[in-house]
C-alpha cells in the first residue's frame, strides 16, 4: 500500500496596505503580527507555516504595496521576493470595498505567470457600501479563482484554504489570463519580447519574458539597470521614445493608463451598486477628525482620554499587585530562619521581589494603555492622526511617514527605529531615528505610574501624564527642526497616505495586540530586569560596612533595656537608629559611592545620591529606575510593608518627581536602542551624538525646571 508523501509549497501574500493581508496571514499561520491601519508596519519579510491537510505551506507576508515596482523600500522587498523566490501561488488580498484601486496591483501580479488566488477581503464593508460582484465574470477576466472573506472575523478562511489546496495540487497549473493592452501596445511588447528572448536570462529563470518586456517598456529603473538587459537598452529606449510620440505622454504613464482602463472596463461589467452611493460615513467623520483647525486638538484630547482611562482602570489592579509583592517579601522575611543565609534572604526579598515586583506592579498600566492604542489603530484613527500631523510636522522638516515610527515608539523604541526603513528619504530617516528616543516608550510608563499617583492629586494625574507625553513629542519636533537645519539639510518630501474607512475592531484583535506588546514587557521583566535587579542588589550591598559613625547596636540595646523611656517613644527611636545604620551601609556600597559622586553634578536639578544611583540602571532598561528605587528603599526602610510610593512621598517633593520624569524621558536611551541606532545609522558618530546630546538636553531642561520651580516655590513642599 502506497504512502502519501507530505508536500511542501511556497505561497506569497500580496496586497495594498490596509487590505487585511496581515490579519489573514495570522489566521493561516497563527503567528500573530501587529495589525494596524497604516502603512509601514510590515517592512521586512515575514513568513510562517500553514498546514492544509497533508500539505505544508510556507506563507510569506509581503509588505503592503500599491504596485509591483521598485520605487519604495516596501516595493523593493516584494519585487525581489516574487522575482527571486520560487513561488507556487500568489494570494492577492483585495479590499473588496475599493476594488478598482486594489486591482491595479492584480494586473501586475498576473503578468508574473504564477497561479493566483484573488481574495476579496472585507466583504462586509463592500456589502455595506452597496457593492455587488459578478464573480464568474471577474474570474474569467483575470483567469484566477476568487474567494470572499471577512478576515477580521475569520469568515471564509476555510473556503480560502480549500481553494489554495486545490490550486497547489492541480495537475495542470492554472495561470492568470494574458492581459491585453490594445493593439499598438501589444505589438510593441511583442517586439521587446523578441529582443530580450535572445538574451541569457538564466539568472531570472521562472519569470515570463513578457513580464520583463512590459517592465522595460515601462522604464522600470531597477530592471533597466540590470547588466543582462544592457545589449538591448538603446533599442528599447528608442521604442519608448516612439511610443511617447505616438501617445503624447511618456511610457511611465501609458502602461498604467492602459491598466486602469482594463480595470475600469472589468468593474463596469462585473460590479453593480445596489443602492444610491451617498457620502460615506468615513468621509463625514473625516470632515471633523481631519479638519485643518480641529484635527490636532482632537488628537490631543483623544490621547488625554486614553491616559485618563489608563489611570482610572489600572489603579485598582496596581494596588492589588503592589500589596501582593509587599506581602510576599514580608512573608519570606518572617518565615526565613533567623541568622541563616541573611544575604540570600535579602537578595530574594529586597533585590528580586523589590526590583522585579516593582516593575511588574505596573503591568496593568501597560495593558490598558496598549488596549487604548490598539483600539485607535484598529478603528483607523491612527492613520488620521498621521495625516493630521503631516502638515504640522512639515514645519519641523518632517512628514506624516515619520509620525508612524513615532507612534510605534510609544510601545518600544527598538522596533520604531526599524520601522524608519519605510522612509524613502535618507535624511528624513536619520532625522527621525535621532529623535525617536523622545517618545515615551512602555519602559518609561512604570516610572510615570510610580511617581504621578504618589505626588499629584488624582484630578491632575491624567493631565500630568499627558504633559509628559506631549513634551516628548514637542521636543522631538524641535530636535528634528534643528537637525534638518544643520546636519540633514534638504527639501521636504511629499507623503501620500491612505486613509482606510473607519472600522470597529474585533475584541480578539484588540486583546492580541495588547497582549503581544505586554508580553515583550513581561519577557523583559523575567530576563534583563531580573538579572539587572540581582546585580543592582549586589552593588547596593557590597562592600559590607563594618565601622559606623556611631555604635548603633549599643544604642539600640540600651533603648531596648531602658525602663524609663515610654514604649512608643522607644520604638520610634529604635526605628530611627536602624534606618540611619542602613543608610550608612548603603552609602558605603558601590552604588552609594557612585551616587554620591554624581550627586555633586545632579544636585542643581534636585537629585540626591539615591536618584543618581537609580539612573545608572536606567541605561540598561528604563524600568530599572523603578527597580533600583524599590531596592534602595526596601533596604533602608525598617517598616518592610511600607509602599514605595509612600516612602518616596516622604523623601521628595512634587517638583523633584516631575524632574525625575522629565530626565528619564529626555536622557540617554536604553542600551538596546543604542545598539539598534548604531546598526541602522552605521555611524558611531551619530549614535554617540544622540546618547550625549539627549543626556545634556535632559540636564539643561531639568535645571531650568527645578531652579525656576524653586524660585517660584511651585511643588517644593513635602506631601
Amino acid at each position: 500500500m502506497g504512502t502519501i508523501m507530505k508536500q511542501k509549497f511556497r505561497v506569497a501574500l500580496a496586497g495594498n496596505p490596509n487590505c487585511g493581508k496581515t490579519t489573514i496571514f495570522n489566521y493561516l499561520t497563527g503567528a500573530h503580527q501587529h495589525v494596524g491601519n497604516y502603512s509601514g508596519v510590515t517592512v521586512e519579510r515575514k513568513s510562517g507555516v500553514c498546514h492544509i491537510g497533508s500539505i505544508e505551506v510556507e506563507v510569506i507576508d509581503l509588505p503592503g504595496i500599491y504596485s509591483l515596482s521598485s520605487s519604495s523600500p516596501e516595493e523593493k522587498v516584494a519585487f525581489n521576493e516574487l522575482l527571486t523566490q520560487e513561488i507556487d501561488l500568489i494570494l492577492n488580498i483585495i479590499d473588496a470595498g475599493n476594488p478598482q484601486r486594489n486591482l491595479y496591483l492584480t494586473t501586475q501580479l498576473a503578468e508574473l505567470g504564477v497561479p493566483m488566488l484573488l481574495v476579496f477581503n472585507m466583504a462586509d464593508d463592500a456589502h455595506r457600501r452597496g457593492l455587488k460582484f459578478n464573480i464568474p465574470i471577474l474570474e474569467r477576466y483575470f483567469g484566477a479563482p476568487i474567494v470572499r472573506t471577512v478576515g477580521a472575523r475569520g469568515r471564509g478562511i476555510e473556503h480560502m484554504k480549500s481553494q489554495m489546496a486545490k490550486l497547489l495540487l492541480a495537475e495542470q497549473p492554472q495561470y492568470p489570463a494574458r492581459l491585453r493592452y490594445g493593439e499598438s501596445l501589444d505589438n510593441m511588447i511583442a517586439e521587446v519580447e523578441g529582443m530580450i528572448s535572445k538574451l541569457d536570462l538564466s539568472s531570472l529563470a521562472g519569470v515570463p519574458v513578457r513580464y520583463f518586456a512590459i517592465k522595460l517598456l515601462e522604464g522600470d529603473a531597477y530592471l533597466c539597470s540590470l547588466p543582462v538587459f544592457a545589449p538591448v537598452a538603446d533599442e528599447i529606449a528608442g521604442l519608448r521614445t516612439k511610443l511617447a510620440v505616438r501617445f503624447g505622454v511618456d511610457c511611465e504613464t501609458i502602461l498604467p493608463d492602459a491598466r486602469y482602463g482594463m480595470i475600469s472596463g472589468a468593474c463596469r461589467e462585473a460590479i453593480r451598486i445596489t443602492n444610491e452611493r451617498r457620502q460615506q460615513l468615513s468621509d463625514n467623520i473625516d470632515r471633523v477628525m481631519t479638519n485643518r483647525y480641529l484635527g490636532l486638538p482632537i488628537f490631543l484630547l483623544i490621547m488625554f482620554a486614553i491616559f485618563a482611562l489608563t489611570f482610572l482602570c489600572a489603579e485598582p489592579f496596581v494596588g492589588l499587585l503592589e500589596n501582593f509583592f509587599d506581602w510576599l517579601a514580608d512573608t519570606i522575611t518572617k518565615l526565613w530562619p533567623e541568622g541563616r543565609l541573611e544575604f540570600i534572604r535579602a537578595l530574594i526579598a529586597d533585590g528580586i521581589i523589590g526590583g522585579v515586583g516593582g516593575v511588574l506592579g505596573f503591568l496593568p498600566n501597560i495593558l490598558f494603555l496598549f488596549l487604548g492604542i490598539a483600539f485607535l489603530e484598529g478603528t483607523g484613527y491612527m492613520a488620521r492622526a498621521a495625516y493630521v500631523m503631516d502638515g504640522f510636522m512639515h514645519i519641523f522638516g518632517l512628514h506624516g511617514k515619520s509620525f508612524i515610527p513615532m507612534l510605534l515608539g510609544f510601545g518600544c523604541t527598538v522596533p520604531a527605529v526599524l520601522a524608519t526603513r519605510s522612509i524613502e528619504s535618507e535624511k528624513d530617516r536619520l532625522t527621525t531615528i535621532m529623535v525617536l528616543p523622545l517618545m515615551s516608550c512602555s519602559a518609561r510608563l512604570p516610572i510615570y505610574s510610580l511617581l504621578i499617583p504618589a505626588f499629584f492629586p488624582q484630578k491632575f494625574q491624567a493631565l500630568t501624564m499627558w504633559i509628559i507625553y506631549v513634551l516628548g513629542i514637542v521636543l522631538a519636533l524641535i530636535g528634528a527642526r534643528v537637525m534638518k537645519s544643520t546636519l540633514f539639510k534638504g527639501s521636504d518630501e511629499v507623503y501620500l497616505m491612505e486613509l482606510p474607512p473607519y472600522r470597529m475592531p474585533t475584541f480578539k484583535s484588540l486583546l492580541i495586540h495588547m497582549w503581544e506588546r505586554s508580553l515583550c514587557y513581561l519577557r523583559k521583566a523575567g530576563t534583563l530586569i531580573l538579572l539587572a535587579s540581582i546585580l543592582l542588589f549586589v552593588i547596593n550591598t557590597l562592600p559590607e560596612k563594618t565601622h559606623f559613625s556611631r555604635n548603633y547596636a549599643q544604642e539600640i540595646t540600651a533603648l531596648e533595656e531602658s525602663g524609663t523611656v515610654p514604649e512608643a517613644e522607644r520604638k520610634e527611636k529604635i526605628m530611627h537608629l536602624e534606618g540611619q545604620r542602613k543608610m550608612e551601609s548603603l552609602e558605603y556600597s558601590v552604588a552609594g559611592r557612585i551616587g554620591r559622586t554624581l550627586e555633586v553634578v545632579m544636585k542643581p536639578i534636585g537629585f540626591d545620591w539615591r536618584i543618581c544611583s537609580a539612573l545608572i540602571g536606567a541605561f540598561a532598561a528604563k524600568e530599572l529606575f523603578v527597580s533600583q528605587l524599590g531596592i534602595l528603599f526596601s533596604m533602608t526602610e525598617v517598616e518592610e510593608a511600607t509602599p514605595l510610593q509612600t516612602v518616596l512621598k516622604a523623601n521628595y517633593t512634587p517638583l523633584q518627581a516631575f524632574c525625575m520624569m522629565v530626565f528619564c524621558l529626555v536622557s540617554m536611551p536604553c542600551v538596546g536602542t543604542v545598539a539598534v541606532v548604531r546598526r541602522e545609522t552605521n555611524s558611531w558618530k551619530l549614535t554617540l551624538l544622540q546618547l550625549f546630546g539627549l543626556t545634556l538636553s535632559a540636564y539643561l531642561l531639568c535645571l531650568v525646571i527645578y531652579q525656576l520651580g524653586s524660585l517660584l516655590r511651585i511643588g517644593t513642599s513635602l506631601l
